[in-house]
C-alpha cells in the first residue's frame, strides 16, 4: 500500500468512528435509557466477567451475532476481528495469525503459537485445530501472551470457542440453504430435559462444488483418457455434537460433550506461476490442469486430489460451587484426528511434485483448578497435564526424468518442463536409450512427536481500593519431548542417489529432551469512572523448544541421525489500553497499544529440496495498536468498526542472518472492518433484518524471505471484501428467510503463494474464494 492510500484509509476509518459517536449523540437525550448494548460476559480469566473488567485485549462474539453475520467457518472471523488473520488452504492446513505472528506448522516436532481452545480444552495442533462453527454460544479472541491461564501454546494469544449447552426447556431449530456452485447446507439442534438431566444434539452438513475448474482427465487435456479430477476447493463437511448436562445437586454441574467431524474436500488449487495448463494461462484464478500422480492410489491411498479428515473430541467438565466464594472445576478432554491430504505441489499436468500428507494425532488433557473470590482478593490456582502423540508422513511420487528436467538438470537437452502447447517432456526413453519408457519413483519421510507437559499455575487479583485492581500470575511448565524421523528413499535409476532426503535404512531416528520455564504476567486495572477503565499489562510468552530430528549423509554415504535443538521462542509483551462506554451504554469501545520483544524467533523455511524445517531467526520486534467501537443508533440500527496497525519485523541486525529486516509472513500492516445491522418491523408479524460488513487487509508477504521465487512475486496487495445479508423474519423470530452473499463484489485475491512448489523453484498460488451467494431458510420450535 502506498503512503497516500494508507493515509486516506486511516483518515476514513477515524472519520467513521467520529461519525458513530456524533450520530449516536444526534439522537439526544430522548434515546437515553432506551437503547443499550447488552453487556458481554467472557471467561478469558477462567471466571465470568464483564468484558470491560478484563485487563487484556479481547474481542468476543456471541452466537446470535455470529448467526446474524452468517459466520460458519473460522477464517471468516478475520473479517470482524482486529489483529486476527485466519488462513484456510484446507481443513488440514489452517493458519492462525494474531498480531502478525503465524501459527501453522504441520510438523509433529514443532509447537503451535496460538492456543485454540474448544470448550475449555487445548486443541492447538494445526492439523486437528480446524472445526466447523455451528450451535456456538460464544467465541473469544484474546490477544497477547496468555500462557498463565491458557498454557504455553498461547505465546501470542488464544482463540476460545464455547458451544451451546443443553437446556431444560424444549427447543429446536432447523436451517437449510442453497447457493451457487451447487452449495447446500443443513444444520440444526434439538434440546430439552428435566431439572437434573438435559440433552442437546446439534448437527451441520455443508457441501459445495469447487470454484477452480480442473481440466485434468477431460477432452483437450494432456491425458483425456486419464482420471477425471474434480474441480478444486470443493467441500463436503459433516459434523454432529451430542451433549448432556447433569445437575445432580444445585451446586454441581456436569457437562459431557462429544464432537465428530468428517471432511471430504476436493484438492487445493496450487496454480503454478511458471507453466500454464493446456490452452490456459498462469493466473491463479483461471482453470488448472492438476492431474496428480497416476500411481496415487498405490502410493498415497487415495486416487483423487483432496482431503479426507476425521476428528473425534470428547470433553467432560465438572463445576462445583463449594460455597459462595469457592469454585472447583475439572476439565478432562481427549481429541484425535486422522487427516490425509493428497496434493499436486507443482500445480501442473506434469508428473513432477506429487505429494500427500498423512497426519495423525492423539491428545489428552486434564486440568483441575480452584477459584476463590473474596471481597478484595480473587485467587485462581490449578494444575494441568497435557499429552500428545502425533506423526506427519509425507509420501512422494514422480517420474524421474520429469522431476530432474523440471529442476533444470537436463537444460542442455533444450526440453522445457511444460511446453507452450501444454505437453510434458518425458526424457526417459532418450536417457535410457529406449530401455525404459517411464521411471516411476516414490519415497516417504515421516516425523514423530510425543510431548508430556505438566503445569502448575496461580493468578492472584487484589482490589487495592474501589478504583485500583492489581493482578500477578505465574505458570510453571515442564515438557518431556520425544522426536523421531524416518525416511524410505530409494536410489534413483538416473542419479544413483535419493532424489531428495536421506534414507534411514529402515530405522526411526529418535531423540529425547526435557524443557521447563516460568511464565509470569502482571496486570493493572484502574477504574476512572463508572464508564471508563484503563489497564496495563506485562506478560511473558513462550513457544516451546523444537527438538528437530532428521537424517543427513554420513562419511560412509549412509544416513545418519541429525538432532538440532531450536531454543524456545520468548516474547515479552508490554501493553496499555482503555475500555469504555458512552451515551448511557449505547456505545462501547476499547483501544490498546503494545510493544512486543522477541528472542529466538522461530520460522519455518524450505531447504533446497523443498523440505520444511524450523530455524532460529534471532530477535524480532512488534509494535502495534488496535481499536474497536460498537454503537446503537436507535432501536433499529447498530454499527461497529475496528482497526489494527502492526509493524512487525525481524530485527535488522547482522546476527539475524538473511531474514534480518524482513516483515513477518502473513502479517498485514493494517486490518480493519466496518459493519452494520438494521432490523425493523415491516408490518404486524413481519420483520426486516439485514447486515453489511466491509473488511480490509493491507499487503502481505507469504514467505519469510520477503523475496521473489524464480522471478515471481510471493506477496499480495491489499484486499477489500464485502459480505451482506437481508431477510424477512417472523415477529417472534420463529422463522426467517435470508438472502446472503460473501465477497459480494467478486474480488480476486490470494490465500497463499510459494508453498511446497516454491522450495523446488516452482512457486504456486492459491486463489481465495469468489462471490458465494444463496438463500437460507430457518425455523425455530419451542423456547
Amino acid at each position: 500500500m502506498t503512503p497516500i492510500t494508507s493515509s486516506v484509509f486511516t483518515v476514513s476509518k477515524l472519520a467513521l468512528l467520529v461519525a458513530a459517536f456524533i450520530g449516536t449523540n444526534a439522537y439526544g437525550q430522548a434515546s437515553r435509557n432506551q437503547y443499550q448494548i447488552e453487556e458481554i460476559t467472557v471467561t478469558a480469566q477462567k471466571r465470568d466477567q464483564s468484558i470491560q473488567d478484563v485487563p487484556v485485549s479481547i474481542s468476543a462474539y456471541d452466537g446470535a451475532l455470529l448467526e446474524s453475520l452468517g459466520v460458519a467457518e473460522l477464517d471468516t472471523l478475520s473479517e470482524i476481528t482486529p489483529g486476527l488473520v485466519i488462513q484456510e488452504q484446507s481443513p488440514n492446513n489452517p493458519g492462525f495469525v494474531i498480531r502478525g505472528i503465524t501459527s501453522d506448522s504441520g510438523s509433529s516436532q514443532a509447537a503451535p503459537r496460538v492456543s485454540i481452545y474448544y470448550n475449555g480444552a487445548d486443541v492447538s495442533r494445526s492439523r486437528g485445530s480446524y472445526f466447523e462453527l455451528f450451535d456456538i454460544e460464544r467465541i473469544e479472541v484474546v490477544k497477547g501472551p496468555q500462557a498463565t491461564l491458557f498454557g504455553t501454546a498461547a505465546s501470542v494469544g488464544a482463540l476460545s470457542v464455547i458451544t451451546r449447552k443443553p437446556q431444560e426447556e424444549f427447543g429446536a431449530e432447523i436451517k437449510a440453504s442453497v447457493g451457487n456452485y451447487s452449495a447446500e447446507t443443513l444444520s440444526g439442534f434439538v434440546t430439552g430435559g428435566n431439572s437434573q438431566v438435559q440433552g442437546r444434539l446439534a448437527f451441520s452438513y455443508r457441501q459445495r462444488d469447487g470454484f477452480i475448474r480442473n481440466i485434468a482427465g477431460e477432452a483437450g487435456s494432456q491425458n483425456p483418457d486419464g482420471f477425471d479430477q474434480e474441480d478444486m476447493h470443493g467441500i463436503e463437511r459433516t459434523a454432529f455434537r451430542p451433549s448432556l448436562r447433569f445437575t445432580p445437586y444445585e451446586d454441581v454441574t456436569i457437562d459431557l460433550v462429544y464432537t465428530y467431524e468428517k471432511n471430504d474436500d476436493t484438492g487445493t488449487s496450487f496454480k503454478n506461476g511458471l507453466y500454464a495448463p493446456t490452452g490456459g494461462d498462469t493466473s491463479a484464478f483461471s482453470f488448472v490442469e492438476m492431474s496428480g500422480s497416476p500411481l496415487s492410489q498405490e502410493v498415497f491411498g487415495r486416487k483423487d486430489l483432496g482431503v479426507e479428515r476425521t476428528v473425534d473430541d470428547l470433553n467432560l467438565t465438572v463445576n462445583w460451587d463449594i460455597n459462595q466464594d469457592l469454585t472447583f472445576t475439572s476439565i478432562t478432554a481427549s481429541r484425535s484426528f486422522d487427516s490425509l491430504e493428497v496434493f499436486d505441489a507443482d500445480g501442473t499436468q506434469a508428473w513432477f511434485l506429487e505429494f500427500a500428507e498423512d497426519a495423525t494425532g492423539d491428545q489428552f488433557s486434564q486440568e483441575f483448578r480452584m477459584i476463590h473470590q473474596g471481597d478484595k482478593l480473587t485467587t485462581i490456582a490449578g494444575v494441568s497435564y497435557f499429552t500428545e502423540d502425533g506423526s506427519q508422513a509425507v509420501p512422494f511420487s514422480t517420474e524421474e526424468s520429469v522431476f530432474l528436467n523440471c529442476l533444470g538438470v537436463f537444460a542442455a537437452l533444450g526440453q522445457p518442463c511444460v511446453a507452450s502447447d501444454g505437453s510434458v517432456a518425458v526424457l526417459t526413453p532418450i536417457l535410457t536409450e529406449g530401455a525404459a519408457q517411464l521411471l516411476p519413483y516414490r519415497l516417504e519421510f515421516e516425523n514423530y512427536g510425543e510431548t508430556d507437559a505438566y503445569s502448575a499455575f496461580a493468578d492472584v487479583t487484589y482490589a487495592v481500593n474501589d478504583a485500583l485492581e492489581l493482578t500477578v500470575g505465574l505458570r510453571y511448565v515442564r515438557e518431556d519431548k520425544n522426536s523421531g524421523y524416518r525416511s524410505d528413499a530409494p536410489a534413483s535409476v538416473l542419479t544413483g542417489n535419493e532424489l531428495f532426503t536421506v534414507d534411514t535404512d529402515g530405522q526411526i531416528f529418535r531423540a529425547e529432551q526435557d524443557y521447563d520455564d516460568w511464565l509470569p504476567r502482571f496486570n493493572m486495572l484502574y477504574v476512572l469512572n463508572e464508564d471508563i477503565n484503563i489497564y496495563a499489562t506485562i506478560s511473558k510468552g513462550r513457544r516451546s523448544d523444537v527438538l528437530n530430528v532428521t537424517s543427513v549423509r554420513g562419511e560412509d554415504g549412509s544416513g545418519e541421525k541429525s538432532v538440532t535443538e531450536i531454543p524456545a521462542e520468548i516474547i515479552w509483551n508490554y501493553e496499555a489500553g482503555i475500555k469504555g462506554q458512552a451515551f448511557d451504554k449505547s456505545v462501547n469501545y476499547n483501544a490498546s497499544v503494545f510493544y512486543q520483544d522477541y528472542s529466538n524467533f522461530q520460522v519455518t523455511l524450505l531447504d533446497d529440496e523443498g523440505v520444511a524445517y524450523a530455524a532460529d531467526a534471532g530477535s524480532a520486534t512488534n509494535v502495534g495498536a488496535e481499536a474497536e467501537v460498537r454503537a446503537l443508533l436507535g432501536a433499529d440500527f447498530e454499527i461497529f468498526a475496528n482497526l489494527a496497525y502492526l509493524d512487525a519485523t525481524i530485527d535488522d541486525d547482522s546476527t539475524n542472518g538473511d531474514l534480518a529486516g524482513n516483515r513477518f509472513r502473513l502479517q498485514p500492516e493494517w486490518t480493519g472492518s466496518v459493519g452494520m445491522f438494521y432490523a425493523t418491523e415491516l408490518s404486524q408479524g413481519f420483520n426486516l433484518t439485514s447486515s453489511l460488513v466491509y473488511s480490509y487487509r493491507s499487503d502481505v508477504f507469504f514467505e519469510p524471505a520477503n523475496a521473489p521465487i524464480s522471478g515471481l512475486d510471493i506477496s499480495e496487495d491489499s484486499v477489500s471484501l464485502v459480505s451482506a445479508r437481508i431477510g424477512i423474519a417472523g415477529a417472534d423470530e420463529d422463522w426467517a428467510v435470508n438472502l446472503f452473499a460473501s465477497n459480494l463484489l467478486d474480488k480476486e485475491y490470494l490465500v497463499d503463494a510459494g508453498n511446497t512448489g516454491g522450495g523446488f523453484g516452482n512457486p504456486t498460488f492459491v486463489a481465495g474464494a469468489p462471490r458465494f451467494y444463496g438463500i437460507e431458510f430457518k425455523m425455530r420450535f419451542g423456547e
